[in-house]
């Protein structure tokens, strides 16, 4: 029954959802593009026989990164397939991986999923982190596609939320051939879930470095800004009506230092409204894009970029993870420890949970509640230099034991595809 009604749903659904994108492409125009994808449409020249990756967003994009890396070196003559549903991500994979073929995912309606896998027959597909989608990992199974959830998480809230239509997923966890989670919580969760074959691998957030290309942006953010001490306010959200840029630019107007604070929002759509809220504050502001060099004065320099936020957080003293003083859960806090930058973040953390908790215990990061616990965080961190020599020593301390998680799950990943391949033969 639920699955009758979940196909009903997909009859109906589109209707709303081309709604949706209209409305979000209002404000972030590149919604707009290749939305025919997203509804079943064929894809021209699909590469077949691909390692297939599905990365949300952004964030899980550049997750995938190390698992690809070592993916490649187990399946060197297997091309790249990579699949979003936001442009950011898109664009990110596209700048990341300019060898695979990028395109969006279509919704999962089964007529369109089906299209998808006889367009593309991969020859294993990883969804990355937490997607769930019936039909699309049912079809996996019944078309012979390997199928695994890897940098798996779920959480509490989210847990609860699916097991109030367990009858729909739980199958659907169950026709997966491996689950690979981040934490012993998540594995739990995910076997509460229905999910098959779950086993602790870590994160692969741990093992992403800085490339040379951020390493050089970074010395030109530096010779742009000069000498002046940098505080850094990553990926800053927009959540339910709350502006986490703006809470940030009203606490940093008790700020008396000369240090130049840079804000880095989340989404395109959000780069004018941050130069605007800090002109409204009375800062004197530029943008990155203007090409120009930091004047001695400037107070707010707006990150107005994508897929440069290592270089941002390559150029701090101190470092922001946005998505956390509102309450959207907090963005991926692993980026600026692993640049070795002493890390704040706010009260809203599930998303990042574990490693949040841990980094705090550590004394790697800070965690504090208000936009203003976050400036006298960050006076004390550029006002005695000693703190912040002592929290890089135990940022270290803390990123080293954490990584190899990719090497795990590609291991794994490549014994479970060749026995597979082993049983077919």
């Amino acid at each position: 029954m639920f699955q009758w009604l979940y196909d009903v749903l997909w009859l109906l659904a589109p209707i709303w959802i081309r709604r949706y994108l209209d409305k979000r492409s209002g404000s972030a125009p590149a919604y707009r593009a290749h939305r025919d994808e997203r509804f079943g449409k064929p894809y021209p020249n699909p590469v077949t026989g691909a390692v297939w990756i599905h990365a949300v967003s952004v964030g899980e994009t550049r997750a995938a990164q190390p698992l690809i890396r070592e993916l490649r070196q187990r399946f060197p003559d297997a091309p790249l397939l990579m699949t979003q549903m936001t442009p950011t991500g898109r664009e990110t994979a596209q700048v990341l991986f300019p060898d695979a073929q990028c395109r969006y995912l279509p919704y999962d309606k089964k007529t369109w999923v089906r299209q998808f896998l006889r367009e593309h027959r991969p020859m294993f597909g990883i969804l990355m982190e937490t997607e769930i989608w019936p039909n699309l990992m049912k079809e996996c199974r019944r078309a012979g596609v390997p199928l695994f959830l890897a940098n798996a998480r779920l959480s509490e809230k989210s847990l609860n939320g699916y097991l109030k239509v367990r009858r729909l997923i739980r199958p659907a966890a169950a026709s997966l051939t491996g689950c690979l989670a981040q934490t012993e919580a998540d594995a739990a969760r995910l076997a509460k879930l229905g999910a098959a074959s779950v086993q602790v691998c870590g994160n692969t957030k741990y093992d992403l470095m800085p490339s040379e290309r951020m390493k050089t942006l970074a010395g030109q953010f530096k010779e742009r800004i000069g000498g002046r001490p940098v505080a850094v306010c990553g990926s800053t959200r927009v959540y339910r009506g709350e502006d986490e840029a703006e809470k940030l630019l009203a606490a940093w107007r008790e700020y008396r230092g000369n240090a130049l604070l840079v804000v880095v929002p989340r989404h395109p759509e959000h780069f004018q409204t941050a130069f605007e809220t800090a002109e409204r504050f009375g800062f004197k502001v530029q943008r990155r894009s203007d090409g120009l060099p930091v004047e001695p004065d400037t107070q707010v320099w707006i990150g107005d970029s994508m897929g440069e936020l290592y270089a941002y957080y390559l150029t701090a003293d101190a470092a922001f993870v946005g998505g956390s003083l509102v309450d959207s859960g907090c963005q991926n806090i692993i980026e600026p420890l692993s640049c070795g930058v002493p890390t704040i973040f706010g009260f809203s953390t599930y998303n990042f949970e574990q490693a949040c908790a841990r980094a705090a215990e550590a004394g790697a990061a800070i965690q504090v509640k208000s936009a203003d616990g976050w400036r006298k965080a960050v006076e004390s961190l550029l006002s005695h230099k000693e703190i912040g020599t002592a929290a890089r020593e135990r940022i270290g301390h803390f990123i080293s034991p954490h990584r190899g998680a990719s090497v795990r799950m590609a291991e794994m990943i490549y014994r479970s595809v060749r026995n597979a391949d082993s049983v077919c033969g």
